[in-house]
């Protein structure tokens, strides 16, 4: 069974940063390419960032290019997510899963709001 429990979300205003957390149960995760995802009022679930098992390469949305940082510390089963210089348009729900995802698998995210 795999458990995902996203946190470190809140309100921040544009130009701050705020990182999250997704903390994982299970064996799954050592083995897996985790992914973020996050959905905003009214729009799809969206993938964010990637990051393979070993950590060693990642990939960004070109939303978030630069400004994300995709991490993971397999000792702890947690996956990070750093995110800097952050705008009033990645305000939404943001979610940890594998990539690609387990459809069982989604938490309830960890909400994230950005005040211009």
């Amino acid at each position: 069974q795999v458990q995902l429990v996203e946190s470190g979300g809140g309100l921040v205003q544009a130009g701050g940063s705020l990182r999250l957390s997704c903390a994982a149960s299970g064996t799954i995760f050592s083995f897996s390419a985790m992914g973020w995802y996050r959905q905003a009022p009214g729009k799809q679930r969206e993938l964010v960032a990637t990051i393979t098992s070993g950590g060693v390469s990642t990939n960004y949305a070109d939303s978030v290019k630069g400004r994300f940082t995709i991490s993971r510390d397999n000792a702890k089963k947690t996956v990070y997510l750093q995110m800097n210089s952050l705008k009033p348009e990645d305000t939404a729900v943001y979610y940890c899963n594998r990539d690609p995802p387990l459809l069982f698998a989604w938490g309830q995210g960890t909400q994230v709001t950005v005040s211009s």
